[in-house]
């Protein structure tokens, strides 16, 4: 007896979710359309999963060496940025670049434009950073692993509500193409990533992440509703580290908490 496409459609949609988000080789997916990624987006926190837990697990691997938990914390970054091809640092880049501009139409060219210019370069530097830092200051590379996956199921598991939450600010481009998920997609994927966020780390930390990401978060998303009009799929990568940054925040906060 065969097993039904329906069976399959969700191990479908994780290779999709992990083809558009990461590096990692998932094989040919045949018959893929516009709106596969819209499908997919439920399984974006745990594409997520697979990006934190390799950047995590090289964190807590070298973190039984002689290098400083800084460097440590940077090792896990560039390991984490070549995972993912910094497909989210890009975003963040040209959001920062887009704010140079005062006229809509100038802010999209502008964040299209593939050069990268002074307010991007200092984005990258401080989203670097400061994940850095933050990462470096949790106690311990058992906290610091959990606060790694979780930071990064629940950076991507927000996404698909923007998606179908906010239109996009083009008639063209990866948001536009990319489709948008239905309700019920974009709440199982906010979800996931709540449930790895709450698993993985105290409820302190975790409460505290999600006051903090709605500051940062909201901030990006009013910038892009009063300036765009809409998202972008560079709107949505500077989601993502800014969510990822309070995580990070949060975990380094609650220093009181111990992972061994």
């Amino acid at each position: 007896m065969g097993v039904s496409n329906d069976n399959l459609r969700p191990i479908r949609d994780l290779r999709v979710a992990v083809l558009f988000l990461t590096r990692v080789p998932v094989g040919r997916i045949i018959g893929l359309e516009t709106e596969s990624l819209a499908r997919a987006a439920w399984a974006f926190p745990l594409a997520g999963s697979i990006v934190g837990g390799i950047s995590g697990g090289v964190l807590y691997a070298v973190a039984g060496t002689e290098i400083s938990p800084l460097g440590c914390a940077l090792v896990a970054l560039a390991v984490q940025v070549f995972v993912t091809g910094a497909l989210h640092e890009d975003g963040i880049a040209d959001v920062a670049d887009g704010l140079g501009a005062h006229v809509r139409e100038r802010t999209l060219e502008i964040m299209r434009d593939s050069r990268i210019g002074a307010y991007g370069v200092l984005a990258l530097i401080f989203s670097v950073g400061l994940r850095a830092a933050m990462i470096s200051g949790i106690p311990g590379p058992g906290f610091a692993f959990a606060a790694i996956l979780a930071a990064a199921m629940v950076s991507r598991g927000v996404l698909p509500l923007v998606m179908h939450m906010m239109p996009p600010a083009r008639m063209d481009g990866l948001s536009k193409n990319a489709g948008q998920p239905d309700l019920g997609r974009a709440a199982l994927a906010l979800a996931i990533g709540l449930a790895g966020l709450f698993t993985l780390l105290p409820l302190s930390v975790a409460f505290s992440a999600i006051v903090i990401a709605a500051v940062l978060g909201g901030a990006v998303l009013w910038w892009a509703h009063v300036r765009l009009g809409g998202q972008t799929g560079d709107v949505l990568g500077a989601l993502q580290q800014v969510t990822e940054i309070a995580v990070y925040v949060a975990a380094a906060a609650g220093s009181s908490v111990f992972y061994v």
